[in-house]
């Protein structure tokens, strides 16, 4: 039975189970209550046995045994081998984890947040109380961007680092740096440091451009990182900054090809639609002046002509037809705005406005050069006058008119509700 117990030392690869082995064989072969293997100091009366290159096996109401040497030697051996096992293992789960980032990134379709996505696996993989990105500030210092954590990381996000910190002359020139407990160590200067223990700080980094910092905080008296474990972080902050790039450059060419393909819309509009639609327009104006006169030379006074009908109807075409060559125009503007930045030009903040408070696109029109005619300090009362009017409607049509000689006029369902003399 003795020699099954030591037999099985060592036949799982699992650092865990080996050490359950070792304790098991060790306490059957003296007769001990328990036994503990510890890296560290023990100082209560207990039998005491080297275990090469790991730490000392304890064992309470023990007595020395001859097979005891034989069996530290080869829990020593085991130890070894379930290390390698374990730093293996960690490594395989760190690459897959960087393998991870890199599809949820640079795969089809994706639509992942960068820098959260890096932020909650580096967190799981490290066992991290929290995974954070910091980029630097304009003032200096750094600021936490992302947030990964168990709990809401509401006020995680924005915490920064102030400029003058001793630890940011490092993160700023792209160096790890590795905290033994982050709620004590005065380079840490963060409202929310007291919260953390062990602590990885690693330079998102590739092409010589720093894209930030990646933190890994364990909570406080958290088990402190192994070299393997920082090396390993090490490894997988380099590989997210490159995915990290590859992402941004992919998004900018997305980018390119949407302003490309607004611009081409924009060009057929206007080169196609808008001429024939104008075309169409003025050929509907000849045929109701030739009508209208027809009918003034047949008829009788005040009395309504088939003619005269027909030219009231080419006349509401006509109409419609200028209606709808401003809603082009507008089609076309709004194709022309630069995507996901905020407009500059007054008529792109009324385009803005009207959706934002109607919570759909708006018809808009636009008569007369608003841009250069409406001046700069009568823009914030019109984009007021337009909230208010828009207030409690989901549909509205709105037409914004820019006068030389009779000044400004906003419409709102056919209803002027506001309106400024020329300057």
């Amino acid at each position: 039975m003795r020699l099954d117990a030591l037999l099985a030392i060592g036949t799982d690869p699992e650092l865990t189970a080996t050490v359950r082995h070792i304790v098991d064989a060790a306490a059957e072969l003296t007769g001990a209550r328990y036994a503990v293997v510890e890296t560290g100091r023990c100082d209560a009366p207990v039998l005491h046995v080297p275990v090469e290159g790991y730490g000392r096996l304890h064992l309470a109401g023990g007595r020395p045994s001859p097979a005891l040497d034989v069996l530290a030697a080869r829990a020593a051996r085991a130890l070894a081998g379930a290390r390698l096992h374990e730093a293996a293992r960690q490594r395989e789960r760190w690459i897959e984890g960087a393998a991870a980032v890199t599809n949820a990134l640079l795969g089809e379709g994706s639509s992942a947040d960068p820098l959260m996505t890096v932020a909650d696996r580096a967190r799981l993989l490290a066992d991290a109380a929290a995974g954070v990105v910091l980029q630097p500030t304009p003032e200096g210092g750094m600021e936490i961007v992302a947030a990964s954590t168990h709990d809401d990381p509401g006020d995680i996000v924005g915490a920064t680092i102030r400029p003058g910190s001793a630890v940011l002359a490092q993160l700023l020139g792209g160096e790890p740096v590795f905290i033994d407990d982050s709620a004590t160590d005065p380079r840490m200067t963060t409202h929310v440091r007291h919260r953390f223990g062990p602590s990885m700080m690693l330079p998102l980094q590739a092409d010589g451009r720093l894209i930030g910092t990646l933190a890994l905080p364990r909570r406080r008296e958290g088990r402190p990182y192994t070299d393997t474990e920082k090396h390993l972080a090490v490894q997988f902050a380099s590989q997210a900054a490159v995915t990290l790039l590859l992402a941004d450059a992919r998004h900018r060419r997305a980018r390119l090809a949407v302003y490309e393909d607004r611009d081409r819309i924009a060009r057929d509009l206007h080169d196609l639609v808008i001429q024939r639609l104008f075309a169409t327009g003025m050929m509907l104006q000849a045929t109701g002046r030739r009508a209208g006169g027809a009918g003034e030379a047949s008829e009788a006074p005040n009395t309504p002509s088939g003619d005269a009908r027909a030219r009231q109807a080419i006349d509401t075409a006509v109409a419609e037809l200028e209606a709808t060559v401003q809603q082009i125009r507008t089609a076309i503007f709004d194709l022309q705005q630069p995507p996901a930045e905020p407009p500059s030009g007054l008529r792109a903040r009324l385009l803005r406005e009207a959706a934002a408070t109607l919570g759909t696109q708006p018809s808009v029109r636009f008569t007369g050069p608003v841009d250069a005619l409406i001046p700069d300090h009568l823009a914030p009362t019109l984009l007021a006058a337009l909230r208010k009017a828009l207030d409690g409607r989901t549909r509205a049509d709105i037409e914004v008119i820019a006068d030389g000689r009779h000044g400004t006029r906003l419409v709102v369902d056919s209803t002027v509700v506001w309106e400024a003399p020329a300057e």
